[in-house]
């Protein structure tokens, strides 16, 4: 507490000891004991009152035990069950839970995982996928700045995401696992990889790379079969052993039919094979009968145009032509939608024909585009001309109704640098990305979409679109969903299909670990997103004629439907609104598969490896008893004591007013009762 303050707390005690004898003592004529007793009840409420005046402050410390934590992350897929662990896996996670100890020394946190990590309620040993590498990242968020040895309850084989030795490296606490699955390894004969693209074209061949791997120490004969249905379309014999354990096979199949096809992959198995779930893999190809092709005319050289080739090709049905000016006029029928990048005067041909055969197009303009030009050779909008430049971050405008986009989470993306200035449209337009500057949102427009007489074009303001396919994969591991984005806006420009109130976004086939979405869009008579809607999706299976029904959820700006669970075959279905009579229908397959079935064994070497590189140490399920003692003794894991400091004002504390009026009531009651008031 300050000098000051302290000085002020005596001479404040002194004027109101000074005032309550001047009061009883000096007025009163007498030093009775009543007139003491008054006195000090008098001294007790100036002097309280002088205090709540002054305020002083108090530091008031607080002293906490903060034990370690102790996660134990248990995998939560089939595998798991497949490998007959699940009970010894439950078994151990409530002994640890229950373990008196360790309870005293850590706080336990328990987590499971498949796909994803959540917060351990329950244990099925149901999830399709494992992602070990998403487990390690998203626990490093959460113990970052903490002691959290973690018990990893696994098979360590991971079917989706990157290795997760290189994450669990980054994680920065001591990693013990606790090792699922037979060691022993058997003779075993499987399909490891199947490569083929998703999609063919008719009348053509696809090509399908098949990799059979071989454990074991005697040679073999087998044979790797493709079918169809009832046909067998490719067979090939297939001799291993020891030293030539693999064998790559690339072969090409015909697509002599539209639509899903099916297909089955299988390698004979052995005779004393224990696992005959990876010998085989069903896999579909989806047959179309055309092309879309897409121009990019350009006359300067940017990373954006390997970026939109990337993308837009990564749909295997369109392909992409670089092209000049010049040359895309000769060749103007052979695409289905042109994208003119920073146009100048040079395409004023081209714009004259586009405008001609009223023909689709996306402009995307930048720093070096010429808005004089752009501005005379159309008259659908406008940009004021300046020579000043401006960096814009894009924001998702929810309500846009042409079809079904998902947040990528463009407000967080990079800035696309453009011409400032603002722009103006003479025609209706939708604007799918409006303009963040310097953190601010306007109501301008980044990228837009027109409509009108059958004819569609989108609008980019700004350039660098390369680095937000840059920045997608940075956050998604992966390109798909930026891809997915530009695949999508593609798909609507190259098309001139009339708009619907119900959109609906889908894939012909999944596989059976994946994850089976279906969303939609529904939108009120003026084309508005309507956020109130009622939808609901009615399943069908084609063989078995069986129905489900579900609702689906509203999901940022499109409803969505998870159909996780269903069962291999063919599909049909019907999206339908429950206040309006509209629906859409559409088909798709489903193909059996389950990843987590494929592993005979655990992955002992790399469990181990995660082990010894984070300080921990790794135990198999039947001997784990020495885990408990190692946390127990391991110095590392101490409690830790904080302390909390705070600042306490005396105003806060109420007890003083209590005094006050307490001592007021005594001095009144008192005075009563002696008849002095």
């Amino acid at each position: 507490m300050p000098t000051e303050t302290v000085l002020f707390i005596i001479l404040a005690g002194v004027v109101a000891l000074l005032l309550a004898l001047y009061q009883y003592k000096y007025k009163a004529k007498g030093a009775s004991t009543s007139n003491a007793l008054f006195a000090f009840l008098r001294f007790i409420t100036l002097f309280s009152v002088l205090l709540l005046l002054i305020n002083p402050k108090f530091e008031q410390v607080k002293y906490d035990i903060v034990k370690p934590n102790l996660v134990v992350a248990v995998d939560n897929s089939s595998s798991i069950k497949h490998l007959k662990q699940d009970v010894k896996a439950q078994e151990f996670v409530n002994s640890i839970s229950n373990n008196a100890e360790l309870n005293n020394k850590f706080n336990i946190e328990l987590f499971s995982f498949g796909n994803t990590l959540n917060s351990n309620d329950s244990l099925s040993f149901n999830q399709n996928q494992t992602n070990l590498d998403k487990v390690f990242k998203q626990l490093s968020q959460v113990y970052k700045n903490s002691t959290a040895p973690t018990i990893v309850v696994s098979d360590g084989n991971q079917t989706i995401g990157n290795d997760y030795q290189f994450s669990a490296k980054k994680y920065n606490q001591p990693i013990y696992p606790i090792i699922l699955g037979d060691t022993v390894v058997y003779s075993d004969l499987q399909i490891s990889k199947l490569n083929v693209n998703k999609y063919a074209y008719l009348k053509n061949k696809f090509p399908v790379e098949a990799i059979v791997v071989y454990n074991g120490d005697q040679a073999i004969l087998s044979k790797f079969v493709v079918t169809k249905g009832n046909t067998t379309v490719f067979s090939k014999v297939i001799i291993l052993d020891k030293s030539k354990n693999s064998e790559v096979l690339n072969f090409n199949l015909s697509a002599n039919s539209v639509g899903v096809q099916d297909y089955k992959a299988q390698v004979i198995p052995l005779s004393t094979e224990k696992n005959k779930t990876n010998n085989y893999k069903n896999f579909a190809v989806e047959v179309i009968d055309q092309k879309s092709k897409v121009a990019i005319v350009s006359t300067v050289l940017h990373p954006d145009l390997g970026a939109l080739k990337k993308s837009i090709e990564s749909n295997e049905q369109r392909e992409v032509v670089f092209l000049n000016p010049n040359k895309v006029l000769n060749q103007l029928n052979d695409f289905q939608l042109v994208i003119l990048y920073q146009p100048n005067n040079l395409f004023k041909t081209l714009f004259a024909e586009l405008e001609k055969q009223n023909k689709n197009k996306w402009v995307i303009s930048g720093p070096k585009t010429d808005w004089l030009f752009l501005n005379e050779i159309q008259t659908d909008y406008n940009l004021e001309v300046t020579s000043q430049t401006e960096d814009y971050q894009p924001n998702l405008n929810t309500n846009y109704s042409a079809f079904i986009i998902e947040d990528l989470d463009f407000n967080n993306f990079p800035p696309l640098k453009s011409t400032f200035g603002e722009a103006d449209f003479n025609l209706p337009s939708e604007t799918i990305l409006y303009k963040t500057v310097s953190g601010i949102q306007t109501k301008q427009p980044l990228l837009t979409t027109l409509e009108i007489n059958g004819r569609r074009e989108a609008i980019l303001f700004g350039e660098d679109l390369w680095k937000w396919r840059a920045q997608s994969y940075l956050n998604e591991d992966s390109f798909l969903k930026f891809d997915n984005f530009i695949g999508k806006l593609v798909q609507y420009l190259a098309s001139n299909k009339r708009k619907n109130r119900l959109n609906i976004d889908y894939n012909s086939f999944y596989n059976g670990s994946d994850n089976i979405i279906i969303s939609a869009q529904f939108f009120n008579k003026n084309y508005e997103f309507d956020d109130s809607a009622s939808l609901s999706i009615v399943v069908k299976n084609n063989q078995s004629l069986e129905t489900t029904t579900r609702p689906l959820i509203l999901k940022g700006n499109n409803y969505q439907v998870n159909l996780n669970g269903l069962a291999s075959g063919s599909y049909s279905f019907t999206v339908k609104s429950s206040s309006e009579n509209i629906s859409v229908s559409g088909n798709f397959k489903i193909i059996e598969y389950n990843v987590e079935q494929q592993f005979l064994n655990a992955d002992v070497t790399k469990l181990q490896q995660v082990a010894t590189n984070s300080n921990g140490n790794a135990f198999f399920i039947n001997n784990y008893q020495g885990l408990v003692n190692d946390l127990l003794n391991d110095k590392r894991y101490q409690p830790i004591q904080k302390s909390n400091k705070s600042v306490v004002p005396l105003i806060d504390w109420y007890y003083l007013l209590f005094i006050i009026v307490l001592s007021l009531a005594l001095e009144w009651f008192i005075r009563k009762y002696k008849g002095l008031i």
